[in-house]
């Protein structure tokens, strides 16, 4: 059963138990699938960099993206289409590495060797992590279509209702993932903090 962060000097430390942590990895790894480009990244920073320069996303992709992926990687300008596509030539391949380095430091972090459930993490995992949460939640909310707080409160009161029948159907799990992440950023950022 997972625990709350808990700051020990410079290290950030919780317990994940074993199926805890697959989930949590298994959708931070289901969220960098989504954002790694076509083609994927070479792995050498100066490498991606250049094939990024000039590759502007294809408007009809932007146009046409899963709903998830759009929210990961918003217009820059919601009132003028030219200067969104402009803005997203020049930064849409360095964010999708930025957040692909940074899940797949959170996966990394999931993935060491443990003593007991226990997690524990340098101040740049427990970052990386915090952010990749964020990332995941932004995707599943997408998925949930949270859009307001009353979405959330209608998933809440769903979630109560079902109780453990939650498992029957396939939104209410997602969003017992959603809550689960939600709390565990909670916990990290207060940790963190």
């Amino acid at each position: 059963m997972a625990t709350a962060f808990k700051r020990k000097g410079s290290r950030v430390v919780a317990r994940l138990d074993a199926n805890e942590r697959a989930i949590v990895r298994e959708l931070l790894d289901q969220t960098r699938e989504l954002l790694t480009p076509e083609g994927g990244l070479s792995g050498d920073p100066v490498e991606d960099l250049l094939a990024g320069l000039g590759n502007a996303p294809d408007p009809e992709e932007v146009a046409h993206r899963d709903p998830a992926l759009a929210r990961l990687l918003p217009d820059g300008h919601r009132g003028d289409k030219e200067v969104a596509a402009e803005f997203r030539s020049l930064t849409e391949h360095s964010l999708r590495q930025r957040k692909v380095a940074n899940l797949s430091t959170a996966i990394e972090a999931l993935d060491q060797p443990t003593t007991r459930d226990k997690l524990d993490l340098d101040l740049g995992q427990a970052q990386a992590l915090l952010v990749g949460l964020a990332d995941v939640r932004l995707a599943l909310g997408e998925r949930l279509r949270l859009r307001t707080d009353e979405d959330s409160e209608q998933l809440q009161h769903d979630l109560a209702v079902a109780g453990e029948d939650a498992s029957d159907d396939p939104r209410l799990i997602i969003g017992l993932y959603y809550d689960f992440l939600t709390w565990m950023q909670e916990s990290l950022a207060g940790a963190l903090l």
